[in-house]
């Protein structure tokens, strides 16, 4: 399944520069092992997008029931590669 995202820019910066390899999200839309996230830069103060995005497959998933836990109930978190990275700037 395909997700997109929005991603304010001081993290969707990290991912494109490789420093943030990970998504913490709620985790309300079904993410599973195996999808992809198109992670859109947004502006929240202008509420809108800069027309930047990565494209990510999920190959790991740790949600709150799992064993090691440690997160709030109802959110995920997703380990990632990149696939694709197009950076209009």
């Amino acid at each position: 399944m395909i997700h997109e995202l929005k991603t304010w820019p001081e993290y969707f910066n990290m991912i494109a520069i490789g420093l943030k390899t990970f998504e913490v999200r709620k985790d309300d839309r079904g993410f599973e092992l195996g999808d992809t996230l198109v992670l859109k830069e947004y502006l929240p103060d202008d509420k809108k997008f800069t027309g930047n995005e990565i494209r990510v497959h999920v190959v790991h998933i740790m949600r709150s029931d799992d064993v090691l836990g440690g997160l709030v109930p109802g959110f995920v978190v997703m380990g990632f590669e990149v696939l694709a990275r197009y950076i209009v700037r």
